[in-house]
């Protein structure tokens, strides 16, 4: 189990920006490794309604659970590893394994029991070092959609945020208003419905 501190900033991209990205970075599509996130909320959306978001992401075939909660510069990131049994029967049960997750919805006062996989969403994805953090290039598919973002993970907000705003203005990529994926994939989810 691991919690961290998680301060990035993102950017939607078109098909044309990402590639483009790409051939700046002398970044292949072989380099791209593909996870898949599997996202849970009740039927009321209690969790969305506390500004958090609950997945499991395989990846490598190992699952993680993960708890993203609101903090002052980003999000707090909870981790816990599961088996593969577990990660599957709570795709299909919803139930949440014993563990410091489980604990943190429980005082939210988030009823456990009713919890839902809604779906899942797929990246491909590569990580690179760039100035002082990491630069994702992530191609994203869910719900008959497709999209492209640019993430900066960072230590540091201040300084992070400097070179990310210079890196898309030196690459003429305009800054866009962008929802964090589990936000895009329940406004998909909701359109289908």
């Amino acid at each position: 189990m691991s919690k961290e501190l998680e301060i990035e900033f993102k950017n939607m991209v078109t098909k044309e920006e990402f590639y483009r990205m790409m051939k700046e970075f002398n970044i292949l599509s072989r380099d791209f490794i593909e996870q898949q996130n599997y996202y849970f909320d009740t039927p009321e959306f209690d969790i969305k309604g506390h500004h958090s978001a609950l997945r499991i992401r395989r990846k490598n075939d190992k699952y993680e659970l993960t708890l993203k909660q609101p903090a002052k510069d980003g999000n707090w990131e909870t981790n816990e590893k599961m088996e593969e049994k577990a990660a599957l029967s709570m795709i299909k049960t919803g139930l949440i394994p014993e563990g410091e997750i489980k604990t943190s919805l429980k005082m939210s006062n988030i009823s456990v029991e009713n919890i839902i996989c809604f779906g899942s969403l797929t990246t491909k994805r590569v990580e690179i070092p760039y100035q002082d953090g990491l630069l994702v290039f992530d191609n994203s598919f869910y719900l008959n959609k497709e999209d492209f973002e640019i993430e900066y993970e960072v230590k540091d907000k201040k300084m992070g945020e400097q070179h990310f705003l210079r890196l898309m203005d030196r690459l003429q990529i305009p800054i866009r208003s962008t929802d964090n994926k589990i936000i895009r994939f329940y406004r998909e989810y909701k359109k289908l419905q």
